[in-house]
Parts: structure tokens; C-alpha cells; sequence
């Protein structure tokens, strides 16, 4: 809500928790749908696998925040192709 009052044009949404650095993919679920359809909707953290993938895009998200299953990756390439379900 404090997010929608400055108008944005994309809200990211992320399931990490900053202080104890827990993920929790359940806030995609609560809050992703609350966001207007219009508005780019982003699944930040928490993303290792395309079953996570497809499920941030239930929730809502049309876009995907990746960073540390890239990093940890062995072939990120690769890695990127099956979370796009490309492999």
C-alpha cells in the first residue's frame, strides 16, 4: 500500500527476509496478487528452480529477480535455460 502512493511503474515483491536472510516463497502468494495487473509485478529471491519459476508466475509476477542459484550455478547458462523451462 505505502508503495502504491508514489505511483510506480514495477514493484518487486521479495521473499527473502533481510534481517535473518530466511526465504519464505509464501509472500509471492499473499502479496503479488495485490498488486495492480498493470504494473510489473517482480518475484525477488528465493528462485533456485523452474517449479519456483512457475509458481511466482501463479502468484502473479511477471517478472523474476535471480541472483544467488546463478551464482552458486556451476553452468549459469544452463541454469537459466531450465528455470526459463528452455532445457
Amino acid at each position: 500500500e505505502d508503495a502504491m502512493e508514489i505511483e510506480p511503474a514495477i514493484i518487486g515483491v521479495n521473499s527473502r527476509n533481510l534481517k535473518t536472510l530466511e526465504v519464505n516463497p509464501e509472500v509471492f502468494q499473499q502479496l503479488l496478487p495485490r498488486i495492480p495487473k498493470d504494473l510489473v509485478r517482480v518475484a525477488e529471491s528465493g528462485i533456485a528452480n523452474r517449479s519456483q519459476v512457475i509458481e511466482a508466475e501463479r502468484a502473479g509476477a511477471n517478472v523474476i529477480l535471480v541472483g544467488e542459484a546463478l551464482v552458486k550455478a556451476g553452468d549459469p547458462i544452463k541454469s537459466m535455460a531450465a528455470l526459463l523451462g528452455r532445457q
